[in-house]
């Protein structure tokens, strides 16, 4: 997924520009370009690391971004299943609903 540098400006900015102008420049435009791991990965990490948490507001865009860079929707299943295990079964459970919901929007 190619970056776009403005989108927590577009999304936020109004009203936390600070915070925006760190999330477009520093978390993607810095952090996620950085060569040790492949967008992929990253995708893979960020993922598994919001469904643990139950970081439900963010994990739709980054669901989205794992897709983009190139994670499969099978792929991305079976790593909250796997999950399910370590940060338990409600966890995993709205991320499946978020998921389907992720899913159906790229469908229609």
């Amino acid at each position: 997924m190619a970056n776009e540098p403005h989108t927590a400006r577009n999304a936020f900015g109004d009203i936390a520009p600070a915070l925006a102008d760190y999330t477009d420049n520093v978390l993607f435009g810095e952090v996620w370009q950085r060569p040790g791991l492949s967008p992929r990965d990253r995708s893979l990490v960020t993922v598994a690391s919001l469904v643990a948490m139950y970081r439900g507001n963010e994990l739709p865009f980054h669901l989205g971004k794992a897709l983009d860079n190139g994670v499969s929707r099978d792929e991305l299943i079976e790593l909250i299943t796997h999950l399910a295990f370590y940060s338990g079964w409600p966890t995993a459970s709205t991320a499946l609903g978020i998921a389907r919901q992720v899913f159906a929007g790229r469908d229609a």
